[in-house]
């Protein structure tokens, strides 16, 4: 499939809007007009004075045409708006398929209703905006205004001063099969772990200073990766402990680790975790079937899921999120059905339901997965439907290139129990100081609203060897808001 322009440069939103319907395989921007014989599967996008015309055979041998006109009261943002309504229209027609987000492709749809939201919008101007101007569906207007509505508190909360820290572990007792993380078996990097978690201690050291001499109040801790709890214990305990030694937690609102895989949970590592003041974990078996584990590369079973969710409320865990993935390999909307009822049976606090995405650093391809596209939307609607009938309601919402049927992540969580955490990072609320290999610092100005991005080194050897490196980066923090060198730390120099 190709996507020609002419007389604009709107390539890369069409594009992302084409490969909505066309999972798994290449949408190609071209600059100009299609040759005369150009085959089957292209559109011409073309904007000629004050006129949008998008023609073309996408599939098979019907052409098509669509025209529209620029406004003039129409921004550059509204003309490249229109180009995508058009393009959603002649595909949905041209294929069958009708993605429920419409035209809108980032990853945080939500925002967009927020900002809506803060400006006055009333529930009619946005079902106006959203379903009728974004094509988006009855049902993920719904959910979508259900989050924003569900996070409007925990948002009003952060203030100027506010920070989380995220703490990234990145290694795993197995790779699934779709994972597209950092993420190294715990048998090739065994011998890498001691001197990973001296660094890890190192720069949450050097972090804590930083946040201090800019006045900043630490209100979220989470530890993600990978799968923290594959650590030892004692290592646990030493990060934890570096932690509540150099940050002010006296403030923290929530604090998470993810107990993510069942297999790596002991009750020695629960207590370490729930010593250090952790009040939330995960504990993600994805599916409840180990026919399903066994096709995406986990080597635990339901069983053991069931015995850690066990072990964790004997530990005096109390509030528990679990993952399922909707859409993986051979699972069936049976299968899919159950491990949601069985999840519900075990009442947590946080359910998140996620649709399987492909990535192309994944061992998974897009082959394997397309044989769940026909399925998966039954899968996340029932999902939807049978959490929301058990008491729960969606809090933070995502969407991420390459999932099936452009469909959602959400979490779902009983009311009082939405992890901070996650709410702030999908709204950019405020700024993360991430620690750790692949981590990701996102900074989040007070004032002018500016983000700006600082990255660790991608895999754990790298963040080890060019340790140094990764301090002098830390350093953009204090810059980012407004410190000049004077006023940093002599320990941070």
């Amino acid at each position: 499939m190709t996507v020609f322009l002419r007389g604009h440069h709107f390539g890369y939103e069409l594009q992302r809007v084409a490969q909505m319907f066309f999972f798994g395989e290449k949408v190609e921007i071209a600059d100009g007009e299609p040759e005369a014989g150009q085959p089957d599967g292209y559109l011409f996008a073309e904007l000629d004075g004050g006129e949008l015309r998008v023609s073309g055979c996408p599939c098979g041998d019907k052409h098509y045409r669509l025209l529209d006109t620029v406004q003039p009261e129409d921004r550059q943002n509204d003309v490249e708006h229109k180009f995508g309504v058009m393009i959603y229209r002649i595909l949905s027609d041209a294929t069958g398929i009708r993605p429920p987000w419409g035209v809108l492709t980032g990853i945080r749809p939500v925002k967009l209703f927020a900002s809506r939201m803060r400006r006055g919008e009333d529930d009619g101007a946005l079902r106006a905006h959203f379903t009728g101007g974004c094509l988006m569906s009855e049902e993920r207007f719904s959910l979508a205004m259900q989050t924003a509505k569900a996070q409007k508190e925990l948002l009003c909360r952060s203030t100027p001063d506010s920070f989380s820290l995220y703490v990234s572990i990145p290694f795993c007792p197995t790779r699934c099969a779709y994972c597209s993380f950092v993420s190294h078996s715990v048998e090739k990097a065994a011998k890498l772990l001691p001197v990973y978690v001296d660094r890890l201690c190192e720069e949450l050291r050097y972090t804590a200073e930083i946040a201090s001499s800019l006045g900043l109040s630490l209100r979220t801790v989470y530890f993600g990766g990978g799968t923290p709890t594959t650590l030892l214990p004692e290592q646990l305990s030493r990060i934890c402990e570096t932690i509540s030694a150099c940050f002010d937690t006296k403030n923290v609102w929530e604090y998470t680790v993810e107990a993510g895989r069942p297999d790596t949970i002991t009750r020695k590592k629960l207590e370490v975790i729930r010593a250090a003041g952790a009040d939330r974990i995960s504990i993600n078996p994805q599916t409840l079937s180990d026919s399903v584990l066994g096709a995406i590369g986990r080597k635990h079973t339901t069983r053991q899921t069931l015995e850690a969710f066990a072990l964790a409320r004997s530990c005096g865990c109390d509030n528990i999120n679990m993952d399922l993935i909707a859409g993986l390999p051979t699972d069936t909307p049976e299968g899919f059905r159950a491990s949601v009822d069985g999840i519900l049976a075990l009442a947590p606090e946080n359910i998140t339901v996620h649709t399987l995405t492909v990535k192309r650093s994944a061992e998974m391809t897009f082959e394997r997965a397309r044989a769940e596209l026909a399925m998966v939307g039954d899968m996340v609607d029932y999902a939807r439907n049978a959490v929301q009938a058990a008491g729960y309601r969606p809090y933070y919402l995502y969407r991420q290139n390459g999932s099936l049927s452009a469909l959602e992540n959400v979490g779902y969580a009983k009311p009082g129990t939405e992890g901070f955490y996650n709410v702030y990072i999908m709204d950019e609320t405020h700024s993360i100081f991430a620690v750790g290999a692949g981590a990701s610092t996102k900074l989040c100005h007070p004032v002018t609203g500016e983000i700006k991005r600082i990255y660790n080194y991608k895999y754990p050897y790298e963040y080890v060897d060019r340790f140094e490196t990764v301090k002098e980066r830390k350093l953009e923090i204090p810059r980012f808001y407004g410190y000049d060198k004077k006023k940093i730390p002599e320990t941070c120099l």
